[in-house]
C-alpha cells in the first residue's frame, strides 16, 4: 500500500459549518436580489461570473472593508469567500478591474431597492418595527487636500474658497465645507442614519453634502412612524416640520437657551438614545469615493453588512451558563 493517501474534498466541506459566511447566507434572501439584480444582467454575463456572484463579492468588500486588490487576493486565497460567491475551489476569481465596474453597472438606485426589499424582510419578520428610532448624522471627510483646489481658486482670482466656489475648482463637484459647533470644520459629506430601537438595526441611510445641516437631512431618513429620538440639531423647525408632516413624535433634546427646556426629559431622552450610537462608533469617517452617488452607493453596502452582523448576534442562541451553588 502506497504511503501517500489522498482524500477528495469539497469546497463545501472545507467552510466550517459555523461559519458567519453560512450564516450571511441564510439571512439575507439572494433570490429577492436575484430579482432585482437581473435588469442589469448583460448579454456576456459579465465574462460569465454572473452579476449574482459579484454582488456577492461586493458585499465581502465591504463586510472586510478591502480595496478592490485586496478583495481579488482574498477571493483567490480564502475557501469561505469562495464558497461564499459560488465559485468552484479551482475556478479563477474576477480581476480587480471587474469590480469598479460592477459596482457603476448596479448604480445606487439598483442599489437602494435591493437595501429597501431587505428592510421590508426585516420588517415582516419582527426585526424593525418603526415605533421607536434614533436619529443622528456623522461626518465623511473627503480625500482632497484642497491645496490644488486653492492654487486654481488663486488662479481664478476667487477672494476665498468656500461652498460658492469649491464646485468651480473642486475635483468633486458634490463636496462641501461642514461645520460641527463653533469650530469643528471639515470637507466632504454628512452621513444621515435612523436605527429602528427594537434591535438596533439600520432603516434608512443618506449622503449629502457636508453643508447640509442634521435637521434639514432628518428628512430622507425619517421613519414612517412612531417616535424619534435625536440630539439637540433636530429641534429647530425644519426637524418638526418634517415630523409634523409623517405624523412623528419628534423626542428632540432642546438646547440650553430655550424657554420650554425641561433638563428631566432630556436626560431621559439622552439615556434612551445612548446604547445606539454605537452604529456610529466604528465608522470610517473618511470619504471612499468622489461624489454623492458613490458614497450613497458605500452607505447602502456597509448598512447592508451592519445589519447582517447585527442578526447574528440577535439571532444566536444565548449561551449556556454555568450552575453556581
Amino acid at each position: 500500500m502506497s504511503a501517500h493517501q489522498y482524500k477528495m474534498v469539497t469546497l463545501d466541506e472545507l467552510v466550517s459549518k459555523n461559519h458567519q459566511y453560512r450564516k450571511f447566507n441564510k439571512l439575507l434572501d439572494f433570490s429577492i436580489v436575484q430579482g432585482v439584480l437581473s435588469k442589469v444582467e448583460t448579454p456576456n454575463n459579465y465574462k460569465g461570473y454572473g452579476v449574482l456572484r459579484l454582488f456577492k463579492c461586493l458585499l465581502l468588500q465591504f463586510m472586510e472593508d478591502m480595496s478592490d486588490r485586496e478583495l481579488e487576493m482574498y477571493l483567490s486565497d480564502s475557501t469561505s469567500a469562495k464558497w461564499f460567491c459560488e465559485f468552484n475551489l479551482g475556478e479563477k476569481t474576477p480581476d480587480y478591474t471587474v469590480f469598479s465596474k460592477m459596482r457603476a453597472r448596479i448604480g445606487t438606485s439598483t442599489l437602494s431597492q435591493i437595501f429597501a426589499q431587505f428592510r421590508d424582510q426585516l420588517k415582516s419578520q419582527g426585526y424593525i418595527g418603526e415605533v421607536f428610532t434614533f436619529v443622528d448624522a456623522t461626518h465623511l471627510i473627503s480625500k482632497a487636500a484642497l491645496w490644488e483646489e486653492r492654487d486654481e481658486a488663486r488662479r481664478r482670482k476667487y477672494e476665498k474658497l468656500n461652498n460658492e466656489t469649491l464646485p468651480k475648482v473642486s475635483k468633486d463637484k458634490d463636496a462641501r465645507i461642514g461645520c460641527k459647533g463653533k469650530d469643528k470644520f471639515w470637507y466632504g459629506f454628512k452621513k444621515h442614519v435612523s436605527v429602528d430601537m427594537r434591535h438596533g438595526l439600520i432603516n434608512k441611510v443618506a449622503i449629502t453634502p457636508a453643508n447640509v445641516t442634521d435637521s434639514k437631512g432628518f428628512k430622507h431618513v425619517a421613519p414612517n412612524s412612531g417616535a424619534t429620538y435625536a440630539d439637540k440639531a433636530y429641534c429647530d423647525k425644519n426637524a418638526k416640520q418634517t415630523a409634523k408632516a409623517k405624523g412623528l413624535h419628534l423626542a428632540a433634546v432642546k438646547k440650553n437657551n430655550m424657554r420650554d427646556k425641561n433638563k428631566d426629559l432630556d436626560k431621559y431622552y439622552t439615556k434612551t438614545r445612548a446604547p445606539f450610537e454605537n452604529v456610529f462608533s466604528k465608522d470610517n469617517k473618511r470619504a471612499r469615493y468622489k461624489g454623492i452617488a458613490k458614497n450613497q452607493f458605500a452607505a447602502f453596502m456597509q448598512s447592508l453588512c451592519f445589519n447582517l452582523k447585527r442578526l447574528l448576534v440577535i439571532t444566536s442562541p444565548p449561551k449556556n451558563l454555568a450552575l453556581q451553588g
